[in-house]
């Protein structure tokens, strides 16, 4: 949006979760598709007086990158097509509100999008949709406390791979209209694929199981009777802080940065902890909530920017 609006925009490196390498190229693809120019230095500068329509093709479904490249888009001069898009919620109720604004976007929820410029936006009222990782967050915290958790105004349309993924664990979990029940209390027995093969999590593009849930996977696993590989794909550094829920007592194998095996149930014991992002931050959280003893945990900060009043 500062591109559009301003014409210029000049940015230090981002920020955020520490969980691997985040290219950016994607952005930069896309606005130099829309005729932007693009500098970089110690940050990056991005100059486009003109933005200009255009057919594209974004190298990976980047969340962010879709989005930036929808903003840019909505307020160019023209027609654009953006494949190979990412379709998550999020960006769908990016799209929404943009439409509401007075923007034209067909494709909403598909991998093509088609982006109609308009000279300008107005405004509007519009109400996010819930969170469905924050759903699925609540999923294994009923689980690893045994508890049954009610979850209301869930986002069920968008929930299908997440309860998939932990259903495959064993977690039972029940759908009234909008309301979600987790019935946590229930013990979980992890289903073995065909032939007694040990049964994979993998994550992916959506509408595939999540990669910001992998790590919630990874500590629900704990909790439950089997053995399952979890598979994060998408970024290399997530998986290391499985190596704290070892000294909490996990039974966890981590095969390389993308792979752990666990084996449960296992009894963890409250230790001190540091969140080293959002998602791992709250698995921390979860396997301390259900751990015998205190545990402490530094850096809540990085729980709370994914997670409004967690406390």
């Amino acid at each position: 949006p500062l591109l559009a609006r301003f014409g210029k925009v000049d940015l230090p490196p981002p920020g955020g979760d520490v969980i691997g390498r985040r290219r950016m190229d994607t952005h930069f693809l896309a606005f130099e598709a829309l005729g932007a120019s693009v500098r970089l230095a110690s940050g990056f500068e991005i100059e486009a007086r003109d933005l200009k329509g255009a057919d594209f093709f974004l190298d990976e479904p980047s969340v962010t990158a879709t989005e930036n490249a929808i903003m840019a888009a909505v307020l160019a001069k023209g027609e654009s097509t953006i494949r190979n898009s990412a379709s998550e919620p999020h960006v769908q109720d990016l799209c929404h509100l943009l439409n509401k604004m007075g923007g034209g976007i067909e494709g909403i929820g598909t991998n093509q999008l088609r982006i109609s410029g308009v000279p300008e936006l107005g405004g509007t009222v519009f109400a996010v949709g819930s969170d469905h990782i924050e759903t699925g967050s609540f999923v294994g915290l009923a689980a690893v406390t045994g508890s049954e958790i009610v979850v209301e105004n869930a986002p069920v349309e968008h929930l299908d791979s997440t309860l998939l993924g932990f259903r495959r664990l064993g977690v039972e979990v029940s759908i009234d209209g909008n309301t979600l029940t987790i019935h946590g209390d229930r013990t979980c027995n992890v289903a073995s694929d065909a032939f007694g093969a040990v049964p994979k999590i993998d994550d992916g593009p959506w509408p595939a199981f999540p990669a910001d849930l992998t790590s919630i996977a990874v500590v629900t696993a704990t909790q439950c009777t089997g053995t399952v590989l979890v598979h994060e794909k998408m970024f290399e550094s997530r998986m290391f802080f499985t190596d704290k829920l070892v000294g909490m007592g996990a039974h966890i194998i981590l095969c390389d940065p993308h792979r752990a095996v666990v084996v449960g149930p296992s009894v963890l014991q409250g230790t001190g902890l540091e969140s080293p992002d959002i998602r791992a931050g709250m698995a921390m959280l979860i396997a301390a909530l259900g751990a015998q003893g205190t545990s402490r945990i530094q850096n809540v900060r990085q729980i709370e920017r994914g997670y409004e009043r967690i406390d």
